[in-house]
């Protein structure tokens, strides 16, 4: 099952992971609680930009 595939994942940031390889290898790996911390600041993004800066802070 494709980690996308969850129904837990805000659509914009299944999108925003999708165009960033790396980034959802590193979501992929994370634990359960990491994970619904990045879903849970997904929720509160408000552009396609913030959300672009929440995927992009997974690889640092």
């Amino acid at each position: 099952m494709s980690i996308l595939n969850d129904k837990k994942i805000p659509i914009g940031l299944g999108m925003a992971l999708s165009q960033n390889l790396d980034a959802m290898q590193v979501f992929a790996t994370m634990d359960e609680g990491s994970r619904n911390r990045v879903i849970e600041r997904s929720h509160h993004a408000q552009s396609k930009n913030d959300m672009q800066s929440i995927v992009s802070d997974l690889l640092r």
